[in-house]
């Protein structure tokens, strides 16, 4: 076999190491978390690219969180911001040989605490790690480093008539590396599936230091288990990605958009619904409510009808005569379902414009919620199609019974909800409100057959809720799989799996 299909450390002269000092934990296993913080991190600096650690208290603030609310993200000793694979491999090595908890790191553009601290954590960041180090036209791959932005491998990708589709709301601002740790879908996944559909192959360090590559590089292959997709969604909890080859498929066309608005939140989503049933393909089907609609337009000027309920902008990228007929079609579902109006234009320009204005509905609810105390908690469950009517009148309740502001967009097309509460973080009844009402949203789903999370992961947010979805014999395979791969539990411990 050749390296790049057996499992390998990679280090020269690793028996000649020295033993691990007296600052290691007496069991490990027990709690990783309480490492000590006098590890020989200077012994470990030598080991990596000039300037990759530090341990200056305010770089390592800046760098303890993500965008999460209500998630601790005190206590690391040390930033790692690695510029190599050689880089994590260090890395792990030292945190195996002193028990030192490691939180895998890329953009920090997530929302569920996945990327903060840990006490005793030494945090490793693949930002740096930006490369494209390969695309291959003939079998529409590109190799690529985690620490990529997603927009950027787009733009980069464009010269060769190729497309990534995932594309997620912060596709400007989040890695590929992020995005393969928690699956992430997007705008476009309706018709075009989420990342884990275009990941042909990963290379992944280990807790050990071990370096392996996950998936063949041909479009087929069952030769053993399917390791790579373990490792998609895992949050950073069982390895460390630091090269992923992705599936490309051809410059995607441009497409026709619609756009329907109507009075309340349900008929639009029963349009949604009814559309999918008659055997619509959208390539993108966008859902705002009309909380959305008016803040969108209080951040910027995007001429959205603030006087309706809500609005859905619809996209497919069939050739022109399919086009149409599918533009027809929905418009006809639209008006049965009580549509205010339903117009529909080939125009890149016009598509683009209402692209952009979805894309900025997080900025505005950043406005919002700064001129309204401060506090916003976006959640993310994903739905049966069929389910969507009846959660947006649980939704229309929740928001009666709280007195909470709740604004709602969703990648309608498949399921997946966006509700926002926003609250008056200055306010600890208010606060403890909030809390009470995103919990009561993830309770909805999974009673409406859905899941807690769609794309923004687990982290540290929802980590008390995954029990509640998975059954006994899911629990114990997943912590089985965390315990063979992870046997120290130093590998992002707190998050996905703590309490499972």
């Amino acid at each position: 076999m050749s390296s790049e299909q057996t499992i390998t450390d990679g280090h020269t002269g690793a028996g000649d190491r020295a033993a691990p000092t007296a600052t290691s934990a007496a069991d490990p296993a027990a709690d990783p978390t309480a490492s000590s913080t006098t590890a020989p991190l200077d012994d470990l600096a030598a080991r990596l690219s000039d300037g990759a650690l530090t341990t200056d208290p305010d770089v390592i603030d800046a760098h303890a969180g993500d965008e999460a609310l209500f998630c601790p993200r005190e206590g690391a000793i040390a930033l790692v911001r690695a510029t190599s694979a050689e880089d994590v491999q260090e890395v792990m090595r030292f945190a195996t040989e002193h028990s030192v908890p490691v939180v895998p790191q890329g953009a920090r553009s997530g929302i569920s605490g996945g990327a903060n601290a840990s006490p005793g954590a030494i945090l490793l960041n693949v930002s740096k790690m930006t490369e494209v180090i390969d695309v291959d036209p003939a079998e529409r791959l590109v190799t690529v480093q985690p620490g990529i932005i997603n927009q950027d491998l787009k733009d980069h990708l464009a010269p060769y008539g190729l497309s990534y589709p995932p594309d997620p709301g912060s596709v400007a601002l989040s890695s590929i590396g992020g995005n393969i740790a928690t699956n992430a879908g997007g705008l476009c996944c309706v018709k075009y599936g989420v990342t884990r559909d275009y990941v042909r192959s990963l290379r992944v360090v280990l807790a050990d230091g071990a370096i392996t590559t996950l998936g063949p590089q041909t479009a087929k292959g069952v030769a053993g288990l399917d390791m790579r997709h373990l490792f998609i969604g895992s949050e950073g909890t069982l390895g460390i990605v630091v090269e992923a080859t992705l599936r490309l498929i051809p410059k995607l066309p441009d497409p026709f958009t619609a756009i329907a608005t109507f009075p309340n939140e349900r008929s639009g989503l029963q349009t949604v619904a009814d559309f999918m049933a008659a055997g619509g393909v959208p390539s993108l089907l966008e859902f705002l409510d009309g909380a959305s609609l008016r803040m969108l337009n209080d951040y910027g000027d995007f001429g959205l009808d603030a006087e309706a309920g809500a609005m859905l902008i619809m996209q497919v990228d069939e050739k022109p005569t399919d086009s149409e007929a599918a533009m027809e079609s929905f418009a006809e579902v639209a008006r049965a379902c009580g549509a205010i109006d339903v117009a529909y234009s080939d125009d890149p320009t016009d598509s683009a414009a209402l692209i952009t204005a979805r894309r900025m509905i997080q900025p505005a609810y950043e406005k919002f919620a700064n001129a309204h105390g401060g506090g916003q908690l976006l959640d993310d469950v994903c739905l049966p199609r069929t389910a969507v009517p009846e959660f947006c009148d649980r939704l229309a309740a929740l928001r009666e019974s709280s007195g909470l502001e709740i604004a709602l967009v969703a990648h309608a097309g498949d399921g997946n909800m966006h509700p926002s509460v926003f609250f008056d973080a200055g306010d600890a009844s208010e606060t403890a409100k909030a809390e009470d009402v995103f919990a009561e949203i993830m309770r909805i789903g999974i009673d409406l057959g859905g899941t807690i999370t769609g794309e923004h992961g687990v982290g540290y947010l929802k980590r008390a809720w995954l029990p509640n979805e998975l059954d006994e014999g899911s629990r114990r395979i997943q912590l089985a799989v965390k315990n063979a791969l992870d046997p120290l539990g130093i590998l992002n411990p707190g998050k996905m799996l703590a309490e499972i």
